[in-house]
């Protein structure tokens, strides 16, 4: 069994017949996948995707480039309250666009933490050109009250790789690792721990190999995890089964189905 830890399937939707999209998925292995929210506005669309589609969950939260205004985590709170969703984001820091004042980024990007300390989903953390600051926040606000958290599509280096790790997070990698210019991030990818690593595709971006040129889309994660395995010099069972295993521990209102 496969999970897609991190996908857009509302912008899937807009080109795709998302049934066909989920079969595919499944085909692939994939039993369970979460849509995740990027602008609040959009938020009614992914709830109706996940009572439509069994397998799919969702999060709830603002990117960091599309912070217009503060939202409080109470209103986070208030919208999480939905039995299916189970995670906080994706939020975090972006200081590569500069779409968004850096601290409005970051007073967002505390609120998401606040409801994760009051309700104890995971927050869903997107960094890019802000790892110092990222880390910066962490630190104060786990010492406050820890939270759980990952780093999706993680795009740094080792040194910042093992910073998230030291503060008990977990990694999520994306096809991204599949590149021909991606070697810092293969490093990365040989270095986190098998049981505290994630997969996703964050599709429709970032398209593995061997796909390059299509529309990214959920069942691709399949060859990130194999792309992985290779890595590590494990089997694709092995990977599958732990990321699989660390994505119900980590968004653990997601209730594996037993079957």
């Amino acid at each position: 069994m496969l999970v897609d830890s991190h996908c857009h399937l509302d912008m899937l939707a807009e080109k795709e017949d998302l049934k066909a999209v989920i079969a595919r998925s499944k085909g692939s292995g994939v039993e369970y996948l979460q849509t995740i929210c990027t602008k609040l506005e959009d938020f009614p669309t992914l709830v109706k995707i996940i009572d439509e589609f069994e397998q799919v969950y969702a999060s709830v939260g603002i990117h960091p480039n599309d912070v217009k205004e503060l939202t409080s985590h109470q209103y986070l709170i208030d919208l999480a309250k939905h039995d299916k969703i189970i995670g906080l984001g994706e939020t975090g820091l972006d200081y590569y666009y500069q779409a968004t004042d850096k601290d409005l980024q970051i007073s967002s990007f505390v609120e998401h933490i606040k409801a994760s300390q009051d309700i104890k989903l995971p927050v869903i953390i997107h960094t890019r050109d802000a790892e110092a600051d990222t880390i910066d926040i962490l630190k104060s606000e786990m010492s406050n009250v820890n939270f759980p958290a990952l780093i999706h599509c993680f795009t740094s280096n080792i040194d910042f790789a093992r910073q998230v790790l030291d503060l008990g997070l977990y990694i999520s990698i994306a096809g991204i690792v599949t590149f021909k210019n991606a070697e810092s991030l293969k490093e990365v990818a040989r270095y986190v721990p098998l049981d505290r690593l994630l997969v996703e595709t964050d599709a429709p971006y970032l398209t593995p190999v061997p796909f390059r040129g299509k529309q990214n889309e959920p069942a691709f994660v399949k060859q990130v995890t194999q792309y992985i395995a290779d890595l590590k010099q494990l089997s694709f069972e092995e990977v599958a089964f732990a990321t699989t295993n660390n994505f119900f521990n980590l968004f653990s209102k997601c209730k594996r189905k037993v079957t």
